[in-house]
């Protein structure tokens, strides 16, 4: 199937917007990049959360916004609607991440209602319910889909007893939440110290800087020392088969070993990854989606987490082709883990990478979330030139090499979520199989 693509050239120079950055006395590095197109400004503030409670980490970050000393959540959405704007604030395993944005005339106002929450949230008991109970509903209906059972698994058999595995609280562990846990928690966590403030938009960088110390200069207070310890290397095993009786899909995951992004061998870790699933022309989707209609969406990425990374393959298909999809899975890693790249493959694998990367900045909010979430790995947009780079000239042997160590299917951790009295077999005609106990 031949795709012709539009002339990017692979080594074109990236050209990084003006940025200034300034360590704030209480600990918070800001940094703002002048981003002009629209009259906007986008904040994106991630705050150090490793190893906090997950039940009140999880219920602290959607309770936040819900009143200060001075303001009801209501004259908080008010306030920041007044300057065209608005903030929300979520949570990953490493980080309270605060997002927003208003009008770039509105910045000063934003941050000063940013600086009443982190310092002054009350956490008022009646609005806390009120979340409590919407978050309580929101991983009810979560618990109940095929996709975020399929994670909750592979992510428990990939890192056991590590503060990874569990992402998500029990909604009954949730229910036992109260405001005052929140209010502890937040006095412990919420703290300026190795936190990072990103402001992109049409701002000059050092008055936006001179903004955000006048507002947050009162948000001080050392950080809980918090170490989350490297995650236990991937052990491949038996098959992972956790049943969903008269289901007619089966969601099928995998997780091969990664490097993070600083690796030498990263760029060339991420072609291979495009060859092989992630992107639309890659080997696996062709296989999958366009040669045998096994599945509409096949995917696969790199995730990274502050204490290690991982290679993750997913796809949902229909139960009668589960091992049939399982086999053409393998046969591709084995392919790719084995022969290397043809060059017009990984030309265009090039392309698609460079392409994404200046298409991802292109946007005020995507250079703040791609900013921030550098930052967030101690490292900045002229981390982008030296990646660029690496991507443009990695070659077919380092690609090949990388992919023999990284992609072969013997290193894949493996979980299928099915109908197992119809699955069962086929799986075990390919591999060995355990069942899920829950």
């Amino acid at each position: 199937m031949s795709k012709t693509l539009p002339d990017l050239v692979p080594d074109a120079k990236l050209k990084l917007p003006k940025e200034a950055e300034r360590t704030l006395a209480g600990g918070l590095t800001v940094i703002a990049i002048r981003r002009p197109a629209v009259p906007l400004v986008e904040l994106r503030l991630r705050v150090p959360f490793g190893k906090a409670p997950l039940p009140r980490a999880t219920l602290l970050s959607q309770a936040l916004f819900t009143g200060t000393g001075t303001m009801t959540s209501v004259d908080i959405a008010a306030e920041l609607q007044a300057v065209g704007g608005g903030l929300s604030a979520g949570l990953d395993p490493d980080r309270l991440l605060i997002s927003g944005n208003s009008l770039a005339a509105g910045l000063d106002r934003m941050l000063e209602i940013l600086a009443g929450v982190l310092t002054d949230a009350t956490y008022p008991n009646d609005e806390v319910a009120t979340e409590r109970d919407r978050l309580v509903d929101h991983i009810s209906v979560a618990l109940s889909q095929p996709s975020h059972i399929a994670r909750a698994a592979l992510l428990k058999r990939m890192f056991g007893k590590h503060p990874y595995a569990v992402q998500t609280p029990e909604p009954e562990q949730v229910r036992g939440v109260r405001p005052a846990q929140l209010r502890t928690l937040h006095a412990e966590r919420v703290r300026p110290e190795g936190a990072v403030l990103v402001l992109v938009g049409d701002i000059n960088p050092e008055k936006a800087i001179d903004a955000a110390e006048k507002a947050l200069g009162s948000w001080t207070g050392p950080a809980k020392a918090v170490d989350v310890p490297p995650v236990p290397p991937l052990e491949p095993g038996p098959l992972l088969l956790v049943d969903r009786p008269g289901s007619v899909q089966s969601s099928l995951r995998m997780a091969l070993p990664a490097v993070d992004r600083t690796d030498p061998d990263y760029a060339a870790l991420q072609l291979a990854n495009l060859v092989f699933g992630g992107y639309f022309s890659s080997r696996w989707v062709e296989n999958m989606r366009e040669d045998k209609g096994y599945t509409y969406g096949p995917h696969t990425g790199i995730e990274h987490f502050l204490a290690g990374s991982a290679l993750l393959v997913s796809a949902e298909v229909a139960t009668e082709v589960t091992g049939p999809s399982l086999l053409e899975t393998l046969y591709e890693l084995g392919r790719i883990a084995s022969l290397p790249p043809g060059e017009e493959e990984l030309e265009q694998a090039r392309r698609y990478a460079l392409g994404t990367l200046r298409l991802g900045m292109s946007t005020q909010a995507g250079l703040a979330g791609l900013a921030s979430m550098y930052a967030s790995f101690g490292l900045r947009l002229d981390h982008l030139r030296q990646y660029s780079a690496a991507l443009a000239t990695a070659t077919r042997e380092q690609v090949a090499e990388v992919a023999s160590r990284f992609l072969a299917p013997t290193q894949a951790v493996t979980v299928v979520l099915g109908d197992a009295e119809k699955v069962q077999a086929p799986l075990a005609a390919l591999t060995t199989v355990e069942r899920s106990a829950e």
